[in-house]
């Protein structure tokens, strides 16, 4: 009776290949969630200044606790969300903060483009899905998800649900050193002072000019929509793996032309710049990352080896006239394809 007794006992706790079942282990995922700027300026600075400004209702500031009163209710909803889910937040961090995603199933990033740049960062072969937490006052075209969508968005992430898009990235070396090895936006090349010329000499194939203008933009076709297009430059399918160079306000008296002043730059190929400037910047997905650049300094922009999967948006999203095609024929030595279809 005793080894019935067992029997029916391990019965009981074994599955049904006769293994004993075991708990699936809990989803671990990153979460970075920015700090709005009612946070930083009044929870925790105690600006006066902005303070007198809210109390006196200035226009400047109209928008600043209700940004920031929707981006709370927004992170509230994530975490109730990830509870429910059973979810094991493994970091949990803000914009800046670096961290290692290698074992994670998933990074959240809650906030905006902005955010979602930051954490990307350090973001290798995981995917990453952006929640938008005040749409209303935030860009969020990098955000598969917002206010209200969290729960669902975040189950299907975890069950391989969710549309994806694999986009590429820049890596971006100075003086044969990599500095930036994941750019998905775009990088800025320019003068210190914003009213100072940028001198530089650029080349991409066999082709070389030197050129005076306010400096340039460089990116991945995921930065297309931002500044490069602003500039002047194309919007390019979201996973089209080519770069694009878009020269801010060229400098020419005489009425020359510059060639290289907007190319797309084909995969495998490196556009190369040496600075001419004592006192110049790089500045890599937005204003917080700034690498310094001497005279003489060279730095060379190619696509990096590492993609990144965002979670949400669809591959073939496009904002404004696609136009897929350089403004001026590619130089020589750096073939212009098409890989709509890569």
């Amino acid at each position: 009776m005793k080894r019935a007794s067992s029997a029916r006992r391990a019965k009981t706790h074994a599955g049904t290949n006769g293994v004993a079942a075991r708990s699936a282990p809990k989803p671990k995922v990153a979460l970075i969630i920015k700090r709005s700027a009612y946070r930083v300026q009044v929870e925790e600075r105690k600006n006066g200044r902005i303070q007198r400004l809210l109390a006196a209702h200035d226009p400047t500031v109209a928008h600043l606790r209700a940004a920031h009163e929707e981006h709370e209710a927004t992170v509230r909803e994530v975490r109730t969300a990830l509870a429910v889910l059973g979810v094991e937040i493994a970091f949990e961090g803000s914009v800046g903060d670096a961290f290692d995603a290698r074992g994670l199933d998933l990074v959240i990033t809650v906030g905006g483009d902005g955010t979602l740049l930051s954490a990307s960062h350090s973001v290798a072969d995981v995917p990453i899905l952006g929640i938008n937490s005040a749409p209303e006052y935030s860009v969020g075209f990098f955000c598969g998800a917002r206010r209200g969508e969290a729960a669902v968005a975040i189950g299907r992430a975890l069950r391989g649900e969710l549309r994806r898009a694999v986009l590429t990235r820049m890596q971006v070396c100075v003086n044969g050193r990599v500095v930036a090895a994941r750019v998905l936006n775009d990088a800025l090349f320019c003068h210190v002072s914003p009213a100072a010329t940028s001198r530089y000499i650029v080349r991409l194939g066999e082709e070389e000019e030197e050129q005076k203008s306010s400096g340039f933009w460089i990116g991945p076709a995921a930065g297309s929509t931002a500044a490069q297009r602003s500039a002047g430059g194309h919007v390019i399918p979201l996973t089209s793996k080519r770069l694009q160079l878009v020269v801010r306000e060229p400098y020419t008296p005489h009425g020359e032309k510059y060639r290289l002043r907007h190319a797309i730059i084909p995969p495998g190929t490196t556009l190369v710049v040496r600075s001419k400037m004592t006192d110049a910047k790089l500045f890599i997905d937005g204003p917080n990352r700034t690498i310094d650049v001497g005279v003489g300094d060279l730095l060379e922009f190619t696509q990096a080896s590492e993609a990144l999967t965002v979670l949400g948006i669809a591959p073939t999203r496009r904002w404004g006239v696609d136009q897929d095609e350089p403004a001026t024929p590619a130089p020589r030595g750096a073939a212009h394809r098409d890989d709509h279809a890569r």
